[in-house]
């Protein structure tokens, strides 16, 4: 790994590792991990962060993605750099597979639910946010002083369950569930679905037959491509091991 380069995005609750070998690019998740930066930060292409930067590493602001970098229209100072590169990347996507004509609607399940609304001319149109499936489920256990905490991620088959565990469990996910069928009716942009905890509503917005395409590294491939230096488009892999 030590001639591998790599692209770092920092997040709220996980670092998200691109790293490049000889048969393409794999996608990294883990807890923010200051020894394996340490270990490969000569290596360090490009970064950006939308969570805590720890004080002790050292990164070269030179290679950091700004908002200035991302060819969308009327990007607005404040969007999170992750919505921007995931936007972009997902235009790129539909632009080539001729899907962009009604706009997109590119869904980040991470630690927020963003929605990002992109017009087919590649204009930024609004968006919104809510807590996520971790970030509900600790904030229930977290306010209460009987509801406790979650350790479980699967979604129970009963909409209405009698325990309590799987009565938050259900309920955390239809909030985010409803609020992607919703927004989906209202615009009428198929959803490009990314992020950690994307995969598990894949198959209930299929079962709705919500037009759906699913790239859960989609802010990662927006790092890689949109350096200029990148000459021709990189082999995408997934890989659980760097």
């Amino acid at each position: 790994m030590s001639k591998a380069k790599f692209c770092l995005l920092i997040g709220n609750t996980r670092w998200h590792w691109a790293i490049e070998k000889k048969d393409g690019w794999f996608f990294l998740h883990t807890p923010p991990d200051i020894s394996k930066f340490n270990e490969i930060k000569n290596n360090l292409w490009r970064w950006a962060a939308v969570g805590p930067i720890p004080l002790d590493i050292r990164l070269d602001q030179s290679k950091s993605i700004s908002l200035e970098e991302i060819p969308l229209k009327n990007l607005p100072s404040w969007l999170g750099i992750d919505r921007a590169l995931g936007s972009w990347a997902a235009l790129q996507k539909a632009k080539s597979l001729n899907l962009h004509s009604k706009g997109l609607l590119i869904a980040d399940a991470g630690t927020i639910l963003s929605l990002t609304l992109i017009t087919a001319n590649g204009e930024f149109a609004g968006g919104q946010l809510i807590p996520g499936l971790q970030l509900q489920r600790s904030a229930m256990s977290n306010g209460t002083q009987n509801l406790q905490p979650i350790k479980r991620n699967d979604i129970p088959k009963t909409k209405f369950p009698t325990s309590t565990e799987e009565a938050m469990l259900r309920g955390s996910f239809q909030s985010m569930f409803g609020t992607l069928l919703e927004a989906q009716k209202e615009v009428g942009a198929p959803i490009w679905l990314c992020g950690g905890d994307s995969a598990i509503f894949v198959p209930y917005l299929k079962d709705r037959k919500v037009d759906v395409y699913h790239y859960p590294d989609l802010v990662l491939e927006g790092m890689i491509k949109i350096n200029a230096s990148l000459k021709k488009e990189p082999n995408l892999r997934q890989s659980d091991q760097p």
